[in-house]
């Protein structure tokens, strides 16, 4: 219980937060069509119809199963969906070896990458860079409303010399999202 009677909820970290400390917030992107359990299945279904493939045909062999579990596992990265977590001040994009940060405060550029699966690059003035589908702040506004508080700072720091007016795109593309969803709910 907290001075005033009333509950304080302990971190995952077993850490009280204070009084005076602002609270944090973070947001994980949901809704992406692909999930890790997608991705398994997909590599393990491969790997089994490899698997019995050869060994119907009577070539299966120690090094041929593992050269199908070479290939699955190759399956398995390429469909590996990325986690997208956002904060004040920062987005993360995790993947399946590793976890790239930038800082949106201090954003340097932002560029499109690609015509046919097109991805959104940000890169931070210290060297952070972030490689995402611009679907993934289209279907999570929570994230887009962190990365597009960040950008507003780099501009107004400015930091921010590439790119402005792609993350204008989005942000527009977002808003008129929005007001269909708002339009079509009767709420506008």
């Amino acid at each position: 219980m907290g001075r005033d009677g009333a509950r304080i909820r302990v971190a995952r970290g077993g850490r009280r937060p204070r009084a005076a400390e602002p609270a944090r917030e973070t947001v994980v992107a949901r809704g992406w069509p692909h999930n890790p359990r997608f991705a398994a299945g997909c590599a393990a279904a491969t790997f089994a119809a490899l698997l019995l493939i050869d060994g119907c045909s009577g070539g299966l062999t120690p090094a041929r199963a593992a050269l199908w579990a070479g290939v699955a596992a190759v399956l398995l990265l390429v469909l590996w969906p990325v986690r997208v977590t956002a904060g004040p001040g920062w987005l993360a994009v995790r993947g399946l070896l590793r976890t790239r940060r930038v800082r949106t405060d201090a954003l340097a550029g932002a560029w499109r990458v690609g015509n046919v699966s097109a991805a959104l690059v940000l890169k931070d003035v210290y060297g952070g860079r972030v490689e995402l589908a611009p679907e993934i702040l289209l279907t999570n506004p929570l994230v887009w409303h962190l990365v597009d508080a960040g950008a507003r700072r780099s501009r107004e720091r400015g930091t921010l010399r590439t790119g402005g007016a792609l993350l204008d795109r989005i942000g527009r593309l977002i808003d008129a999202q929005a007001g269909m969803i708002l339009r079509t709910s009767g709420l506008r």
